[in-house]
């Protein structure tokens, strides 16, 4: 007996031995993780750790409603984090529009990873995604968002949810004496909290703090820009990919403004939200705080209010084109680009050639010549494609190049540009978004049809070129057709075309040009 008994303690022992030794086989992936907070558990499968709903933020609901985004409250138990957390206050049916099935709620600042690391121990480059919406909407549950395809190329993703409309760009006198600092960027605030986050935290996800790029689309983009020119961000990315978004056009002093997507100066966005409160019924911001979220989110039609990121000498310290000339910006490589018919996606835009002749004089002033001479318009057919054309660029166009050659003339991370022209044969051109699937690799999640080969290759291009740059800073590598950083001696950017990628001139630059002399202008005047 115990000659049995010691047999019994010796294999024991030896198995012990043998499960600690290097050549013993280690469990896949990452099924708990402690993070700011307490500890959460995910979901693993043969191939990713997937953590969905992870709170990096208390609920901005309450008295934290219009406040910069505060620390979680801990939590004792295992936080369940399998299924996406709340999407933030916005119009419902929007919402649903593009496919997202979570509940709608000011509770809603949580994030998700998607990590391909066999143990946390792995040093992956991060990317992190900010969702578009024109910062009235957008969600991190949308399928085309899915971040699994990307993460299966080697780098952890994660996607940060940030609040939208009112809830997050709604400036106030009081709310910018209350803060002490301005007012009126809360959402932009979350997203800089959900970096941060990322900063403490993705290590324990097999992530690199310190190869963190971040990754937008349309407002998301935008938001990406702003965040590459402000202080309150430096440190916590070291590259940038935006798609159809920039902040580049001067600041927006006046109601009226002029063409294009500007940022707005904190006296008039003030101003904009008090009329805001008066539509609303609320006295002052204590009040406004005690009328549900729904009545808030009810209240943005016909209020004659636009929300979106604001000038507050915190988080965005001035015009950002201003900022780069005088050396003011996170300088790191970026990666961005449009496409080549960003308003197609936002309705039909028929019109006659006289009525655009009066359009473009109307809103271009002196450079209303220059504008004209470079959108065709000798016909009704003519003038209804500029108009679409015209659009794109005082938009999208201009914003995106003008920001690549402000990083290439001003900053030593190389700036690489692309212009996406993949569409069907009767297509004008590439819409809004058209785009997005192909980096995610998420084609079949945007209509439910099987994508034709041919995108297919594309969408892995694409892919790959954006993990290579979140990898190295450069999205050569691989055997993929060069990508020349843009200057403006050679104004190169990757062209996507037809199925395939190659590089040639950036593409309308004579109507580009002629948009410059609008924004100078306005800069010029915007000055004195």
């Amino acid at each position: 007996m115990k000659k049995f008994l010691s047999l019994a303690l010796l294999f024991a022992f030896l198995t012990a031995i043998s499960a600690c030794s290097p050549g013993a086989p280690e469990t896949f992936g990452i099924p708990t993780a402690r993070v700011t907070g307490g500890q959460v558990e995910g979901t693993v499968t043969d191939d990713f750790s997937i953590f969905k709903g992870i709170p990096f933020a208390a609920p901005p609901v309450g008295e934290l409603r219009w406040k910069s985004p505060q620390p979680v409250a801990p939590w004792t138990d295992i936080k369940q984090t399998v299924a996406f957390g709340n999407s933030c206050m916005q119009n419902m049916n929007t919402a649903r529009s593009m496919g997202d099935t979570s509940e709608i709620s000011e509770d809603c600042l949580y994030l998700n990873v998607w990590s391909p690391a066999a143990r946390a121990s792995d040093r992956l480059p991060v990317l992190v995604w900010i969702y578009g919406g024109g910062f009235t909407g957008g969600m991190t549950s949308v399928p085309m968002y899915d971040g699994e395809k990307l993460a299966g190329k080697g780098v952890v993703v994660v996607s940060i949810a940030y609040r939208v409309g009112p809830f997050g760009f709604l400036a106030h006198s009081e709310l910018s004496k209350e803060s002490g600092r301005g007012s009126g960027n809360y959402g932009l605030e979350d997203m800089i909290a959900g970096l941060e986050w990322v900063k403490n935290n993705v290590g324990h996800f097999g992530g690199d703090p310190s190869k963190v790029t971040i990754f937008g689309h349309s407002a998301g983009g935008m938001a990406v820009s702003m965040l590459a020119a402000s202080p309150a961000s430096a440190g916590l990315f070291r590259g940038v990919i935006s798609m159809s978004g920039a902040s580049m056009a001067p600041l927006r002093t006046s109601v009226s403004g002029g063409a294009g997507a500007r940022v707005t100066v904190l006296s008039l966005a003030e101003t904009e939200g008090a009329t805001f409160l008066e539509k609303l019924g609320a006295a002052d911001i204590a009040a406004a705080r005690g009328v549900s979220a729904a009545d808030i989110q009810n209240a943005i039609a016909g209020s004659g209010v636009s929300f979106r990121p604001v000038a507050d000498g915190h988080i965005i310290i001035d015009d950002q084109y201003l900022q780069y000339q005088t050396g003011r910006f996170n300088d790191t490589p970026i990666l961005l680009g449009s496409t080549s018919d960003e308003a197609a996606s936002f309705g039909a835009r028929k019109t006659t050639a006289a009525e655009f002749v009066k359009q473009v004089n109307a809103n271009y002033g002196s450079e209303a010549a220059g504008i004209l001479a470079a959108y065709p318009h000798a016909n009704d057919a003519e003038a209804s494609l500029s108009s679409k054309y015209l659009s794109r660029d005082n938009t999208f166009g201009w914003n995106t190049w003008t920001w690549a050659r402000m990083q290439a003339q001003n900053g030593t991370g190389k700036a690489f540009l692309y212009y996406f022209d993949h569409h069907a044969p009767d297509a004008d051109g590439t819409g809004h978004g058209l785009d997005v699937p192909y980096a995610f690799q998420t084609l079949a999640a945007r209509d439910g049809e099987e994508p034709e080969a041919a995108n297919l290759a594309l969408s892995d291009v694409v892919s790959s070129y954006w993990v290579n740059f979140t990898k190295t800073g450069d999205p050569n590598a691989g055997g993929l057709p060069v990508w020349p950083a843009y200057s403006d001696a050679s104004p190169q950017a990757m062209v996507f075309r037809d199925g395939a990628a190659a590089a040639e001139t950036y593409p309308n630059m004579e109507k580009l040009q002629a948009m410059d002399k609008y924004f100078a202008r306005l800069r010029a005047q915007a000055a004195k």
